[in-house]
């Protein structure tokens, strides 16, 4: 089956979409409001299968890459699940400690675009670690909608601890120097703001399309921000004047981007949301702002 872009379907059946998979409404509820979007040989199913990731067909760094070493570590979170798991993936060539990057997943825990995205992370010259908030449900199951299911089992803060233990973790990893940032997309955005919030020394975070943090705990934030958000993405975006307001009331240094006619989910290269030149933009200063903060 051919992949599809976001311009091959209709923005009402996009936004739909997106209210399915962050569990506004029920898979029945999605399927029954997408019956109009269907005709001719285009059937639900049909529609369905094309709106869900292609992992294998997008993958842009394989598993086994020589540049790269990775492997699945446990790490100890205390203050939440107790054992916690992720991937971490590390340059080959680079000597001596590297800073480090934590890769946050969106709401259906550590998937394989994650994973791939953590090896771009390190092919730029990072000690990438992606935790799965899944791990103590069993891991990701090997699909987004049991994942999501699995996600949605989950103590909100809880899984906040988990990243906060996870950081801490890397930071004391013999391949990183200690200094450590972050990036996130949809709910790891979040929670890359909620870490910036949580922890006094994380040297950088950079949101996807993440909700924002209570802007009453602003003034706790040091870390400089990279803001990325998607211009058609009402939802996410509803929090941001409230957001940058207390960021400029409170002198923290940020900077946001919000790209014109991109869906959320504009940077996950396995859907038809993605914006090539959008995430390629939002990526290259990514990895510079990690460039200048990180080193």
């Amino acid at each position: 089956m051919a992949r599809k872009a976001a311009t091959d379907f209709s923005p009402e059946l996009l936004s739909l979409y997106d209210r399915y998979i962050h569990g506004f409404i029920t898979r029945r509820d999605f399927l029954d409001r997408a019956t109009k979007f269907a005709g001719g040989s285009v059937t639900i199913a049909a529609l369905l299968e094309h709106l869900r990731p292609k992992y294998v067909e997008a993958q842009q760094i394989t598993g086994n890459d020589p540049r790269l070493q990775t492997e699945y570590l446990d790490y100890s979170s205390p203050n939440g699940a107790g054992t916690m798991r992720g991937y971490l993936a590390r340059p080959m060539q680079k000597r001596g400690p590297l800073p480090g990057v934590i890769v946050i997943h969106e709401n259906r825990g550590l998937n394989p675009h994650i994973e791939d995205v953590g090896r771009r992370v390190a092919l730029a010259g990072y000690i990438a670690f992606a935790p799965d908030a899944l791990a103590p449900l069993g891991g990701y199951p090997g699909n987004d909608d049991d994942g999501r299911t699995l996600q949605q089992q989950r103590d909100r803060e809880e899984m906040v601890e988990d990243f906060v233990a996870a950081v801490a973790f890397l930071e004391s990893h013999e391949a990183c120097n200690g200094t450590v940032g972050a990036v996130g997309f949809c709910f790891g955005g979040s929670m890359a703001n909620t870490l910036a919030v949580r922890i006094p020394h994380l040297a950088a975070a950079v949101p996807f399309y993440g909700g924002q943090p209570d802007v009453l705990d602003v003034p706790k934030i040091q870390a400089p921000l990279l803001l990325h958000y998607a211009g058609l993405d009402e939802r996410v975006n509803a929090g941001w004047p409230n957001y940058e307001t207390a960021l400029q009331a409170n002198d923290k240094t940020y900077t946001a981007h919000v790209y014109r006619g991109t869906n959320h989910g504009f940077h996950n290269d396995t859907t038809p949301r993605y914006d090539e030149a959008a995430a390629g933009l939002a990526w290259k200063r990514t990895i510079e702002f990690f460039n200048q903060t990180l080193r």
